[in-house]
């Protein structure tokens, strides 16, 4: 009772200070893997190729796309507007051979196709997890006295609430724009017209089903990062500030919380793929298929190994993504407050 208030740990940087080693930690994810989901697409185009029947129709076709941190739906209309995601394929028979074959052909840089404008998405996403996620935490534990290790499961599931609801309506834009090559004059005509015809709520289409991935996936996620780095710390007498100790407990949970969420990730896929072709041809659906309903046809279709599928990819990239995204956003963290610290004693 006697001892004063305890000290938040993200108190010694500012909240633009944790924007800026959030913000560096998405740029960094995203140019890591980026090049894992260019192969991803291109074997995708080759089993699904745009041109169908005898007439050589072309047709409209998306792509989902993941640089770790979020998921966009990628609309491909025609060779040349997509050029430099999806070429003229080669045949390639597996992962690694497409690895080679479009370094040796396309060049190094045609493994980061498509970057920019995930860019423009996913690094405001993250700064508002991120930042959001810090403040909820400390918020809880020092600002209203909670304690316990629900305290990360409650602050990463709202961060992430946050952030969805904030971006979704940007994401469709985003599709929008891709889909019907609108120039930036034309887009708020076509946004009021969407509006007009289906309400406000439009916008948020789709956001069902990112919600029921992507909150339990970031409460899972920080639940377990918080024990198993305080684990490590304690077992390997580290600081809670190593860059090791935080790279590996951010690849052990994000391991895990891809596992345990599989399910939903499957449903959402297919969804996000399913509003994004709606949208490419300007086909208004008043009531799609609800999450629940899609997961039971799964489950009925292809037992649960349709609601698993895709289950090692899935970890072998969300894990290293969450150890780079992580690790670096508190190297950044660190770095803020041990310069904050030095400016703070030379004032003195």
């Amino acid at each position: 009772m006697g001892e004063g208030p305890a000290v938040r740990p993200s108190a010694a940087i500012t909240p633009m200070q944790q924007m800026l080693a959030s913000g560096t930690g998405a740029v960094l994810t995203s140019l890591f893997v980026t090049p894992l989901d260019v192969v991803k697409i291109r074997l995708q185009a080759q089993q699904t190729p745009l041109y169908q029947g005898t007439d050589i129709k072309l047709l409209r076709k998306c792509f989902l796309y993941c640089n770790g941190l979020m998921d966009h739906v990628y609309v491909c209309q025609n060779m040349s507007s997509c050029s430099s995601w999806y070429k003229t394929p080669t045949h390639f028979s597996g992962t690694v051979d497409a690895f080679v074959k479009i370094t040796r052909n396309e060049g190094l840089r045609s493994l980061w196709s498509g970057l920019p404008p995930t860019l423009v998405m996913a690094v405001p996403a993250t700064v508002i997890y991120f930042t959001c996620y810090d403040q909820l935490r400390d918020f809880l534990s020092y600002g209203m006295g909670y304690q316990g290790d629900h305290i990360p499961l409650i602050a990463g599931g709202l961060a992430r609430l946050g952030a969805v609801s904030v971006i979704s309506p940007l994401e469709l834009v985003r599709t929008m724009m891709q889909s019907r090559k609108l120039q930036y004059s034309e887009l708020m005509v076509c946004i009021r017209s969407a509006v007009a015809q289906d309400g406000w709520l439009s916008l948020w289409r789709g956001w069902g089903p990112t919600v029921l991935r992507d909150v339990p996936f970031s409460a899972l996620y920080w639940f377990n990062y918080e024990l198993v780095k305080a684990q490590l710390c304690e077992r390997y007498r580290a600081p809670p500030t190593s860059f090791t100790i935080s790279f590996t407990a951010g690849a052990v949970s994000g391991a895990i919380a891809a596992i345990l969420t599989l399910p939903f990730d499957v449903v959402k896929t297919r969804r996000q793929i399913q509003l994004g072709e709606m949208q490419a041809l300007g086909v208004s659906v008043k009531k799609p298929s609800s999450t629940w309903n899609m997961m039971r046809n799964i489950w009925i279709d292809m037992g649960y190994r349709g609601l698993f599928a895709g289950f090692l990819p899935r970890v072998i990239k969300v894990a290293p993504a969450c150890a780079v995204m992580i690790s670096t956003y508190e190297f950044g963290k660190t770095f803020f407050q041990e310069r904050n610290l030095n400016q703070a004693r030379c004032g003195l």
